[in-house]
């Protein structure tokens, strides 16, 4: 649990002074860099303490963390950036990428601390995917993969079992959904919505277990428009027809969860931190349900920081410091016991301690078999899906004709951005 080895921080804090500014900023010299992130309660935390740690074994160096809310966070970091006055370290999502290099946000790390080889040895390999010709552009402190979680009340009241299979997933749904005189849904068995966590769960984890590959060609080819494809887009919108979920309940997936109202829950490890604060909420975690034939398959993504291109001189070399800082096994560390999310290094995720605990271990056990999704588009992409649901239960589409429609759209995407 994230409360198992609290007190184990400060002890890793002490090591912090190991990391200087060496070859940067001199200690002669006060810099100032500012740091960018979304707000995320959890996170803001670890990174307050992160910076805390930084800074009192770098005293030259003073970071200032100034977060946004999601909504507005890539705009206001596309227009401070290249007036000068945005920050100098940024985090952004994986997926987003390319799009900070092609808008020229972001600048290459330097091959030294960061080499190509130290990376591609201490990381877990779907950070390779952050390398452009020969450097890398962007780190995370952490990765991330997804697992579900459950109500053990609602579970204990209904008298079902942890699912392990997708069709013991349905049938507890079934027996954990409830509705009111008029029929209408009060408690969800499973929550749904593509805008959140299931565009990723029905690409990388529902299309390959009803036996297909949603894309070929290292990603550029989209490949769901097939009979896996369409068995998979029939079980996730079957959810909804059997009456165990409902599309838009209280709005978001995750709050019906922590409000008590949803047995299930799909989501990623970055949300233990949030399930930890809500009293009274009693959950349970398991990795993924398998198909009948024991196949799994999960998803897995993270968040990286980079260096912006308008960090120059003492300010860069102190964002180096940084940089180098926050990506380092003790971070990881921290990170792990305040948000949750999974050490990016694989050497202190992949321990005995960390599989075998009942909150981590699912989503740890997970990165043994997910994939990574490598987009042209994030925001994008993910709407060709939210699309493709909605016009089969708006529209009343023919779900065939509505999954051919979703590839073809999402194919142009990637045509255009491979200039093909």
């Amino acid at each position: 649990m994230l409360r198992r080895t609290r007190n184990t921080l400060a002890v890793l804090a002490t090591s912090a002074a190991a990391l200087t500014a060496a070859g940067g900023a001199s200690a002669q010299e006060q810099v100032t860099i500012e740091y960018w992130q979304y707000f995320f309660e959890a996170r803001v935390d670890a990174m307050e303490q992160l910076i805390e740690n930084f800074e009192a074994a770098n005293p030259n160096i003073n970071v200032e963390m100034t977060h946004f809310p999601y909504a507005d966070y890539r705009t206001r970091t596309a227009v401070a950036v290249p007036s000068g006055e945005g920050p100098d370290v940024v985090q952004l999502f994986y997926g987003w990428l390319n799009d900070y290099i092609d808008a020229g946000l972001i600048q290459p790390l330097p091959t030294d601390p960061f080499s190509p080889e130290m990376v591609e040895a201490e990381f877990f390999p779907m950070v390779q995917a952050m390398e452009r010709d020969g450097q890398y552009y962007a780190l995370p402190t952490a990765v991330r993969s997804l697992a579900l979680f459950y109500n053990e009340r609602l579970l204990e009241e209904a008298g079902v079992e942890v699912p392990t299979t997708l069709d013991e997933l349905v049938a507890a749904a079934e027996a954990t959904t409830e509705r009111d005189g008029a029929g209408n849904i009060t408690q969800v068995g499973f929550t749904s919505g593509m805008t959140a966590q299931d565009h990723h769960w029905f690409r990388e984890v529902l299309v390959r277990q009803f036996g297909g590959e949603p894309y070929t060609d290292g990603y550029r080819n989209v490949n769901y428009d097939t009979e896996a494809g369409r068995a998979a887009l029939d079980f996730y919108l079957g959810l909804e027809e059997q009456g165990v979920t409902q599309s838009g309940f209280m709005d978001e997936p995750q709050a019906a969860f922590r409000s008590g109202r949803a047995a299930f829950h799909i989501d990623g490890s970055f949300r233990i931190g949030a399930l930890e604060g809500e009293r009274g909420l009693r959950w349970g975690v398991t990795e993924l349900p398998a198909n009948n034939d024991g196949e799994r398959s999960n998803y897995s993504s993270y968040w990286v920081n980079a260096i912006t291109s308008s960090a120059e001189g003492p300010e860069y070399e102190a964002s180096v410091a940084f940089m180098e800082y926050i990506t380092s096994p003790e971070a990881m560390e921290i990170w792990l016991e305040t948000v949750g999310e999974l050490p990016a290094r694989s050497a202190v995720g992949m321990t005995e301690e960390n599989a075998n605990d009942p909150v981590f271990g699912p989503f740890i056990r997970g990165l043994e078999y997910a994939h990574t999704t490598i987009f042209a588009d994030e925001s994008a992409q993910r709407q060709v899906l939210v699309d493709m649901v909605e016009r089969v239960q708006l529209q009343d589409m023919d779900p065939g004709e509505s999954l051919t429609m979703a590839a073809e759209a999402e194919q142009a995407l990637l045509d255009d951005f491979h200039g093909e």
